[in-house]
């Protein structure tokens, strides 16, 4: 697939032969958004899971601490006094068998759809529009309650759903790149302790096998999955600043560099020796001139 100059510029930042510690591939993920856009950071998790086994597969939700950095449209199918509840809430649709008719020709123009356990039997039929967009109603998540106040006020504060996808892998939205470093570190460090918290108890074997940070227009960055506590992620922001470790790490290399040079004097003692290594050559010519004359002395005695 061909990518463009801005694309290619960023990619030529990244290392791809090692994975960066959290608050540095945050930091890298500011640094290489370009777009003429609030483009959105992503998450990507490749878990150690079989989903082909029900028990093995998440699927749950979470409120991100510092949100997603964006509204989100809410719909919700309640009628009677869970109707009024959930305007009052801020949801942005609201309605009975009219919503369920809307949406069952096609319209899917909302985030977040929440329902009443009252409405489900003819919410159900919903299932082939709402259930490919991952937007149909869920006990599990949260999304089919009587309490519709509550679901909507979390919707609208940054809570999301999560699951595996066929390939094992977790697919999550943790903010917008004008975020600040802090931010979305603390995002990412909420999505790592509650995918760990979540882990199956049939898994097996190394459990986050890969997480990989991208932006909407941007090339993967690859995430040290070592720190899955959020005191551990969030501490290289907090003690260097998030972003620091890399600019401190190349701020060292110049001191580092100069210290062979302060050496250099030392490596040219064995140059001020090379003239006491030339004395032997310099009496060599007068052993000869020795050896010559003890050839001289003994010439009479031949004689």
């Amino acid at each position: 697939m061909a990518h463009g100059k801005r694309y290619r510029r960023a990619y030529e930042q990244i290392d791809r032969t090692r994975a960066y510690d959290p608050a540095e591939a945050v930091a890298l993920v500011k640094r290489t958004a370009g777009a003429g856009f609030d483009e959105t950071v992503e998450l990507h998790l490749r878990l150690g899971v079989n989903v082909r086994h029900a028990e093995e597969q998440l699927r749950g939700t979470l409120a991100l601490p510092r949100g997603l950095g964006k509204d989100l449209t809410v719909a919700v199918f309640a009628d009677g006094d869970a109707a009024s509840q959930a305007t009052d809430a801020g949801a942005d649709h609201v309605g009975g068998d009219d919503l369920i008719e809307k949406v069952d020709g096609g319209w899917t123009d909302f985030d977040v759809a929440v329902s009443t356990p009252a409405m489900m039997p003819k919410v159900g039929k919903l299932g082939r529009v709402l259930g490919p967009q991952g937007k149909m109603p869920n006990p599990k998540v949260g999304t089919v309650t009587d309490d519709v106040a509550k679901a909507v006020g979390e919707a609208k504060a940054g809570k999301v759903e999560y699951r595996t996808d066929k390939q094992a892998i977790v697919h999550l939205s943790i903010g917008k790149t004008s975020f600040d470093e802090a931010a979305l570190l603390e995002n990412y460090a909420a999505v790592i302790e509650e995918i760990v918290r979540a882990k199956p108890a049939a898994a097996k074997g190394r459990y986050i096998i890969s997480a990989t940070l991208t932006t909407t227009m941007g090339p993967g960055i690859r995430v040290d999955t070592a720190k899955t506590r959020a005191g551990e992620i969030t501490a290289g922001a907090s003690s260097n600043g998030a972003g620091e470790p890399a600019p401190s790490s190349a701020a060292a290399e110049p001191s580092g560099a100069e210290e062979p040079a302060a050496e250099e004097p030392a490596a040219e003692e064995p140059a001020s020796e090379e003239p006491a290594s030339e004395e032997p050559a310099s009496g060599q010519p007068e052993q000869d001139a020795a050896a010559a004359g003890d050839g001289s002395s003994e010439e009479p005695a031949t004689a």
